[in-house]
């Protein structure tokens, strides 16, 4: 049985549709992303999952009892917002004991609880500090342990990230990952960002405009993208426009051939090439066995651990391409008006209607 069950859920707000048609079964002690850009439908279906919004239609079903019309406080969901939502005149150790106080648990048991959520986040020491006299991530602390306090059946994160920097995001992401696993619980976090969902979650439900595009595994998505919009929505990809010839072509509209025929009895209806830029090789001549596109260097930009190639092929399609960064090696020999030839296997390439 699944531990979360979604069933047709629906959200109207008067003749917008916010959430249409959405269906999923969470395991016990999996975590999911719902992933998409703002105003996609994912923080309105957590809030469904929650209870904070009535849903228009569907089912809710956690641990196989129907919680769609249930008030928030009898669901055993623990929820951490994307600004904290901590109470600035209580102490760390009020803050978590809130939802205890609430569900009526005795002292000791709320001690003993309030005490094991800390340790878990590493904040015994400041137990009895204010808000405003901890960090961000801190104070995302005390937030995820307030939830962990209660022991949800469901932990529910709405991008609890969002307000912290980039290196404190990356360490956060792995500290709540680490619990999840530790504790075995099943788990919903919603999130904008690509890479954030990409290694925390073990699926991703990728949304738009309040639709489910896509659910599976991240290699899935972004291996085998179901749509135009999850490929570009997940990393980066190059998109060639175009149709087949009668000699098992590709040809771009600008006219550049694309030799991937052997593809082309699987997806007759195809008009658009995907190919992730990670997948092309710059090299000084033709690969054998490879397309080899005979291209000119626009420009490169320097993105740490990689490079971007910006290039145009013959025909002037553009093409980007993503290379170590290795200015001894074959990186350091190009420069803008370099003559080189991107390279890449019919494999790699996705194929759209």
């Amino acid at each position: 049985m699944a531990r979360v069950a979604i069933h047709n859920l629906r959200k109207q707000f008067g003749q917008t549709t916010a959430v249409a048609d959405f269906s999923l079964d969470i395991a016990d002690g999996e975590m999911v992303a719902f992933l998409g850009p703002s105003g996609c439908g994912k923080t309105t279906t957590l809030r469904m999952i929650a209870g904070f919004v009535e849903p228009s239609g569907g089912a809710i079903l956690i641990g196989g009892k129907d919680v769609t019309h249930t008030p928030p406080n009898r669901r055993n969901t623990g929820m951490v917002f994307q600004r904290y939502a901590l109470f600035p005149h209580m102490t760390v150790t009020q803050n978590v004991e809130f939802g205890l106080k609430m569900r009526k648990l005795p002292a000791a048991e709320r001690d003993a609880r309030i005490k094991q959520a800390l340790d878990m986040v590493r904040l015994t020491s400041l137990r009895d500090r204010y808000p405003r006299q901890l960090s961000g991530g801190q104070q995302q602390r005390v937030a995820i342990a307030r939830a962990l306090a209660i022991r949800p059946e469901v932990f529910l994160l709405d991008e609890p990230l969002s307000n912290l920097d980039a290196k404190l995001r990356v360490e956060v992401r792995e500290e709540i990952r680490a619990l999840q696993q530790q504790l075995g619980l099943t788990t919903i976090f919603v999130t904008h960002d690509q890479e954030e969902a990409l290694t925390i979650a073990d699926r991703l439900a990728v949304m738009h405009d309040g639709r489910v595009q896509q659910i599976g595994s991240a290699d899935e998505l972004y291996e085998r993208p179901a749509n135009h919009f999850v490929a570009d929505f997940l990393g980066k990809m190059n998109f060639f426009e175009g149709a087949f010839d009668g000699d098992g072509r590709f040809v771009t509209q600008r006219g550049t051939p694309i030799g991937i025929g052997a593809l082309q009895a699987a997806n007759p209806g195809t008009r658009v090439v995907g190919l992730r830029p990670e997948r092309l090789s710059l090299d000084a001549a033709p690969l054998p066995d490879t397309n080899s596109l005979a291209v000119t260097v626009s420009s490169l930009v320097y993105m740490g651990a990689t490079v971007e190639v910006r290039a145009l092929t013959e025909r002037g399609d553009p093409i980007v391409a993503h290379v170590q960064n290795n200015f001894r090696g074959d990186v350091g020999r190009l420069v803008a008006g370099s003559k080189a030839f991107a390279s890449f296997r019919i494999d790699d390439c996705v194929l759209f209607n």
